[in-house]
C-alpha cells in the first residue's frame, strides 16, 4: 500500500537490510557495476528501484509513493503514463513497434518541431541526446573543414570524448578563470583529445572573444548548454547569447545549442527565451516523451550535409532506431500538449517552489538555494550568487551537504538527482508543490537532528 506526504511516517524502509530494495540491489550488483547503469542513481547506500509511477508520483519496489521531481531525469513532462501520450504509443504498438523503412510519426514529428523552433528548417533524429551532439559535432566539422571545438566550462553534453572536458574539474586543476584548462572528466578518453577542445568562461564576453581570437580558426563548433545544472543552472548575462551569435557568425564557427534538458523552458525552447539563434540544436528527452530519442536540427545548408546523394554530402549516418515511429509518437503526442498555457502554467509552478524552498532555507539558516527557470530547479550548497561553474561549490563538506539532503528529500517523499536537479510535470499543481515544499521542511528538520 503506498504511503501519501501528508502522512507522517517517514518514506526508508528502502534501507531496511532485509528490503525489497536492498535484495534487488543485491541481485543487481552481481550483474551491473554498483547495481544500475544509471550514472545518476550511483548514490550511497544504494538508489531506490521504480515499481511503477502514476502522474506525478513514483512508487518504489517497497511500496513507498513519493513525487517525482525528477521524471526520468526531465524526460517526462506530463509525467508518468500519460493518458495521451499512453495512447499513441499502443495505437503505433498495434501498427507496428519498429521497421526498416521511415514512416509517417517520423515526419510528423519533424513538423512539429520545425514549426515550433523557428531556427529549425531542418531536423535528423538519433536515439539519444549524446548521439544529438555527436552528430551536431560532426556536421559542424564537415560543414567547416576544421577540427577543434569550444564548449564553457562545467557544461554538460553526454558522454562523446570530446565533450566530456572541463565538466568536473576543480580549483585544484580548472585553472585561470578567464582561460579554464581542458580536463577529462572520465577515465577512457584518448590523449588526444584535449588538445581539439577549448574550454570557455561562461557570461564572460571578453573571456570568449579573447580566446576565440587566439583559437577560432581552429574551431568547427562551440557548443552552449543554455541552462546548466553542472554550473547551478546560472541563467545567462543579458545579451550574453546574442553575443555567442554575433562572434561565432564573424569567426565561421557553427553555434550549436545544446536543448536536450532546456527545451522544456518554453513553447520554442530556451533560444526563444534567452535568444542567441544558433545554427544548429540537439535535442531528445521531451521530444520522445519518455521513449528514447535524440535529434540535430537546424541550417538546411548544414543538415544537407547527411544527403549522401547530394553533390557535397559528406556525413554518412545511419541507425537502427534513429526516428523509430514508436518515439516519435510518443514525441508528437506529448509536445500537442505543451501549449503556450501550459508553459506558462509550470512556470508559475516553478516560480513558486523556488521561492518557496529558498524561504524555507532562510529561516533554517541554511546555507543553500534554488536556482533555475521555468519549469527546471536546482538545489545548489550556496547562499552567494551564481555567475558561472566556479561559483557552485565543489568541496568536500558541500558535496556531503547536498548528498545528506539529498537522502533526507527521498526519505520526505520527494525525489530529485543527487547533484539537486529537479523538474515540474504538467500532472502537479498548487497542492503538489505545497506538499514538496513540506517535504523540504521536513528535510530541513531532519538535518539538523
Amino acid at each position: 500500500m503506498s504511503t501519501r506526504l501528508n502522512e507522517p511516517r517517514t518514506l526508508t524502509r528502502y534501507l531496511d537490510p532485509d528490503s525489497a530494495t536492498a535484495r534487488l540491489h543485491a541481485q543487481a550488483s552481481e550483474l551491473i557495476p554498483r547495481g544500475t547503469s544509471r550514472l545518476h542513481y550511483l548514490f550511497a547506500p544504494y538508489p531506490i528501484y521504480a515499481s511503477h509511477g502514476a502522474g506525478c508520483r513514483l512508487t518504489d519496489v517497497d511500496g513507498d509513493e513519493r513525487i517525482d521531481c525528477l521524471n526520468n531525469m526531465t524526460a517526462l513532462i506530463h509525467g508518468h503514463c500519460d493518458a495521451d501520450v499512453n495512447a499513441a504509443v499502443i495505437a503505433q504498438l498495434e501498427r507496428g513497434m519498429s521497421f526498416s523503412e521511415p514512416s509517417p510519426p517520423e515526419v510528423a514529428l519533424a513538423s512539429a518541431i520545425i514549426d515550433r523552433v523557428p531556427s529549425i528548417e531542418r531536423i535528423h533524429f538519433r536515439s539519444s541526446g549524446t548521439e544529438a551532439v555527436m552528430m551536431a559535432i560532426k556536421l559542424a566539422r564537415a560543414f567547416t573543414g576544421r577540427r577543434a571545438i569550444a564548449k564553457f566550462e562545467g557544461a554538460y553534453h553526454g558522454y562523446y570524448d570530446y565533450v566530456q572536458m572541463g565538466v568536473g574539474s576543480t580549483p585544484a586543476d580548472w585553472g585561470p578563470s578567464d582561460a579554464p584548462r581542458t580536463v577529462p572528466s572520465s577515465g577512457g578518453i584518448s590523449t588526444t583529445v584535449p588538445g581539439e577542445v577549448v574550454v570557455l568562461p561562461f557570461n564572460d564576453p571578453h573571456g570568449v572573444e579573447r580566446l576565440l581570437e587566439q583559437h577560432g580558426h581552429e574551431i568547427a563548433a562551440l557548443l552552449v548548454e543554455p541552462l546548466s545544472n553542472r554550473s547551478g543552472m546560472v541563467l545567462p548575462a543579458s545579451g550574453f547569447y546574442d553575443f555567442l551569435r554575433d562572434v561565432t557568425r564573424r569567426h565561421g564557427i557553427v553555434l550549436v545549442f545544446d536543448e536536450v534538458i532546456a527545451f522544456r523552458v518554453g513553447p520554442d525552447g530556451a533560444q526563444g527565451r534567452y535568444g542567441g539563434l544558433p545554427d544548429l540544436t540537439t535535442f531528445g528527452k521531451i521530444i520522445g516523451g519518455g521513449i528514447p530519442i535524440g535529434a540535430v536540427g537546424g541550417r538546411a545548408e548544414i543538415l544537407e550535409m547527411l544527403d549522401a546523394s547530394a553533390k557535397g554530402g559528406k556525413v554518412i549516418s545511419g541507425g537502427t532506431y534513429s526516428g523509430n515511429p514508436l518515439s516519435a509518437s510518443a514525441g508528437i503526442a506529448t509536445l500537442a500538449k505543451l501549449t503556450p498555457e501550459a508553459f506558462a502554467r509550470l512556470e508559475h509552478l516553478g516560480d513558486r517552489l523556488r521561492s518557496g524552498v529558498n524561504a524555507i532555507f532562510a529561516r533554517a539558516g541554511v546555507r543553500a538555494r534554488a536556482t533555475g527557470d521555468a519549469s527546471l530547479f536546482q538545489i545548489v550548497p550556496t547562499d552567494r550568487p551564481i555567475e558561472n561553474y566556479r561559483s557552485v561549490p565543489t568541496d568536500a563538506a558541500s558535496n556531503d551537504w547536498l548528498a545528506r539532503f539529498h537522502r533526507e528529500l527521498i526519505a520526505s517523499g520527494v525525489i530529485v538527482s543527487q547533484r539537486g536537479l529537479g523538474c515540474l510535470s504538467t500532472p502537479m499543481d498548487e497542492t503538489t508543490i505545497e506538499e514538496c515544499l513540506g517535504a523540504f521542511e521536513r528535510a530541513c528538520a531532519r538535518m539538523r537532528d
